[in-house]
């Protein structure tokens, strides 16, 4: 055999491998999409069954495995036959899935969830809530959002798999076909941050998702304080987040500018 046909044999044969080891692990490194099943305790003790979904995609480095582009949680409620399904979906403005799910709960047949912002734009565009959740009510028909007041008190636990790109969740779901609560409080418990630890009701420090700078929202992507800020008055702001196409609801010139407001 020659030399060239030689090396063209050897690079197939790695090219195959590659790719055979891509396959093996979809769903780990960022290809295709990963379902599993995971046992949930609820506040009162009991437990649901919840189908949960992943698949990546999305703006991320060349370095870095794909994000997470969209994921979803499907259940019942305990003596209905309704599969509710919630999603965290892909949007543009974000590059990615906007939210991390954290907790799913019921009262009274009612469910609730709870979420994180997928990282800083996701942060800054559901409001830099703090602590850092977003908190969702489904009315029968439709999740709606609701503030924290809204929550109830009941919910102190974050009872799902947090980190769904951790090897350890992988290696437990080929134990599992369900995975029990008491593993998912295992894996849960190895993250360090205090907003894993319960369903914090107070403000945190600067740090984490809190620590994200403020960004707008603007005609061409996302923008800093910093231009604002740099308008001699607030007309001139108000004049900058027009040419910038800001809508008017994210617009920051009149609290940056409360001085010549109250003139």
């Amino acid at each position: 055999m020659s030399r060239a046909r030689l090396n063209i044999l050897k690079f197939l044969l790695v090219l195959i491998a590659v790719l055979t080891t891509a396959t093996a692990n979809a769903g780990v490194f960022g290809f295709g999409g990963t379902s599993w099943k995971e046992e949930v305790l609820l506040h009162d003790g009991s437990k649901i069954l919840v189908e949960r979904h992943s698949s990546y995609g999305g703006r991320h480095e060349l370095s870095q495995g794909a994000p997470i582009k969209e994921q979803s949680v499907t259940f019942s409620v305990p003596g209905g036959n309704q599969s509710i399904i919630w999603k965290s979906e892909f949007t543009e403005d974000v590059g990615r899935g906007n939210f991390d799910l954290l907790a799913v709960h019921i009262l009274k047949g009612t469910p609730y969830i709870v979420a994180e912002p997928n990282l800083c734009l996701a942060f800054n565009k559901w409001g830099r809530p703090n602590p850092p959740y977003v908190f969702f009510k489904h009315d029968g028909k439709a999740w709606q959002r609701i503030s924290m007041a809204e929550f109830p008190l009941e919910f102190k636990d974050l009872n799902v798999t947090i980190d769904i790109k951790d090897p350890d969740l992988f290696e437990a779901l080929e134990h599992y076909k369900v995975l029990p609560a008491s593993v998912i409080k295992k894996l849960n418990g190895s993250l360090t941050p205090s907003i894993y630890k319960t369903i914090l009701r107070e403000p945190i420090k600067q740090t984490g998702p809190v620590a994200c700078g403020e960004m707008i929202r603007n005609g061409h992507g996302w923008s800093g304080l910093g231009p604002y800020m740099r308008q001699p008055s607030l007309g001139a702001c108000l004049q900058f987040c027009n040419r910038e196409k800001v809508a008017q609801q994210n617009c920051p010139c009149n609290r940056l500018f409360q001085t010549d407001t109250a003139q």
